[in-house]
């Protein structure tokens, strides 16, 4: 692959920007009560979607850290056809993946009054905001093809 301009770097007002929303993010994740690890994987799913290899890596690591089982990262693809997630955790996965598929259908109202009755108001605002954000981060990453191999 060619290399590419590191958008971080060539713009660093609009990184700092995109990183001050991450902080509000995390914060609003943090102050809805939804766990460390829980905001990892939906981090990780939505990189997973948009194919963004550098943060699936890093958001995989950070779960890991966050005392996320293996077994739950393997599976996180298949998240639907497995039995360890619960309600609450697939109601923010499909709400993720919905926000990150947006241009095929939009934020479909059955995925929202779904999740809308598995969590809070604040829980729902939280979620879809991590959502919007690695979104945005993704794009970043792709576009400037970050490397990624090996540590």
């Amino acid at each position: 692959m060619g290399s590419r301009i590191n958008l971080g770097k060539a713009t660093p007002d609009a990184y700092k920007a995109v990183l001050g929303l991450e902080q509000a993010a995390s914060a609003a994740a943090k102050k809805a009560g939804l766990a460390d690890g829980l905001t990892h994987l939906l981090r990780l799913r939505a990189s997973q979607i948009n194919q963004c290899a550098f943060c699936v890596k890093m958001h995989a690591a950070d779960a890991l850290k966050a005392g996320e089982p293996i077994e739950r990262l393997s599976v996180l693809p298949a998240w639907r056809e497995t039995e360890y997630f619960t309600p609450k955790e697939r109601a923010a996965l499909a709400l993720t993946e919905a926000v990150t598929l947006v241009s095929t259908g939009q934020v479909p109202d059955e995925v929202y009054e779904s999740a809308a009755q598995e969590l809070s108001g604040e829980e729902l605002a939280a979620v879809e905001w991590i959502a919007i954000v690695i979104n945005t981060w993704n794009r970043v990453a792709i576009a400037s093809r970050y490397e990624v191999g090996p540590s």
